[in-house]
């Protein structure tokens, strides 16, 4: 009766957490991002698939987990008691789901190819609407600023003990871009795919918390009580454009032409971005398409994305100091990044007789439209009658184009 009480006890996972407690600590990360996901629903969509990717790949034996390959491309496991060390890029698809389990196949087959990231941008297009920014095009120039994060914290984390790839993949978590923190990565730091993953979606999903963090420590009440619908009226844009239809459609063209002459290494994700959303602004005839990149699509990539990115933060992958390091660094880019925003919008209040809102700089993130959101709310906490919404949104879907350039220009010189 002992030895089958003994086999028992030896089939659980209870002697393995009791062996290595450190896997408390990554269930209780994991309750934490189920817990900001679920209750106080911050990027629910993202966090919660992230969540239970990191739970269900902690459970000692159940080869949920995801193996990284080292410099050498090597993935070490045990099989059949039998400690192994393989090439995973030598092995097929149906090789990796036997040896390495279903999760190490979606990895492998969907993240480590870049796959996904496109995919969601194409998504993202599909749902992004660029009449804000087209109506507003000389807001959109704060978007480029808050991409000031992302080459500081380069700068800083190659002076911290990072490898310049790696001080790239850590400082686009500043874009405020989960997609494009993960095509960076893949491109230049592919070891570190997890926790940059983990960090650019959570301080995607702090945005609530983070901007009016920065807003409150760098602009005075009388600057935020800017109203932008005043100023229009006292300096009245001098053009505007009759036939906004045309330039949407032609907009998404123009910008993956110039986007691919100047900086190619972005054209994966800015020509997803503007492919998803010409199939929108084209209307009835490819309504079709636009459906299925902004819903199913979209929808079955982000499950895939989420569950396999938590599913790489292991004990062993999470719990070092280069981890931590890569944690507060992206805090610093996504910080550093709004306030960026924000000088840029001081800089130009000093020259011009119309003056801006520096709320507008601190949406120049790729969080939309939460940071916009989060802005118009701060707003009208100052004056109920400042809707700035619509405002943020320009400078806030331009951070999208502007993220992804950066990335690319990351690629090109650190790749």
């Amino acid at each position: 009766m002992s030895e089958i009480f003994e086999r028992i006890y030896n089939m659980t996972a209870i002697s393995n957490i009791i062996a290595e407690p450190q896997f408390l600590i990554m269930y209780a990360l994991a309750f934490l991002l189920l817990y900001l996901g679920i209750k106080k629903q911050y990027e629910p969509l993202l966090l919660i698939p992230i969540a239970f990717g990191v739970l269900i790949a902690n459970f000692p034996g159940g080869g949920m987990g995801v193996l990284g390959a080292d410099g050498e491309g090597l993935v070490h496991y045990t099989k059949d008691g039998v400690e192994m060390a393989k090439n995973v890029y030598e092995m097929s698809l149906p090789e990796i789901a036997h040896d390495l389990g279903i999760m190490n196949f979606i990895y492998y087959a969907l993240i480590k190819s870049g796959l996904l990231p496109p995919i969601i941008f194409m998504g993202v297009g599909a749902l992004t609407d660029f009449g804000p920014m087209l109506r507003n095009l000389k807001l959109a120039i704060f978007g480029a600023g808050a991409q000031f994060g992302i080459f500081a914290v380069l700068i800083i984390a190659s002076y911290c003990g990072f490898t310049m790839q790696e001080a790239g993949s850590l400082a686009i978590i500043g874009g405020a871009d989960g997609p494009t923190a993960i095509f960076t990565t893949i491109k230049l730091a592919p070891h570190l795919l997890g926790p940059i993953a983990i960090a650019a979606y959570s301080y995607m999903a702090l945005v609530p918390v983070i901007i009016p963090l920065v807003v409150k420590l760098t602009c005075s009440e009388k600057e935020l009580k800017i109203n932008m619908k005043e100023q229009d009226k006292l300096y009245p844009n001098a053009k505007e454009f009759k036939n906004m239809r045309a330039l949407k459609i032609i907009f998404p063209i123009a910008t993956t032409t110039v986007v691919a002459i100047l900086v190619p290494t972005a054209v994966p994700l800015v020509g997803m971005l503007m492919f998803g959303n010409l199939i929108k602004e084209v209307g009835a005839n490819t309504s079709r398409i636009f459906d299925a990149a902004s819903n199913a699509i979209m929808n079955s990539a982000t499950i895939f994305l989420g569950l396999s990115v938590g599913a790489t933060m292991t004990v062993d992958a999470f719990l070092n100091l280069q981890t931590i390091g890569i944690v507060v660094g992206g805090f610093f880019a996504f910080g550093l990044s709004i306030f960026g925003g924000i000088l840029l919008v001081k800089l130009f209040n000093l020259f011009s007789k119309k003056k801006i809102n520096p709320l507008i700089g601190a949406t120049g993130l790729s969080a939309v439209p939460m940071a916009s959101r989060v802005a118009n709310d701060i707003a009208l906490k100052y004056d109920p009658r400042n809707h700035v919404l619509n405002y943020c949104m320009s400078s806030n879907v331009s951070g999208v184009i502007g993220s992804a350039v950066a990335a690319g220009i990351l690629i090109a010189f650190l790749g």
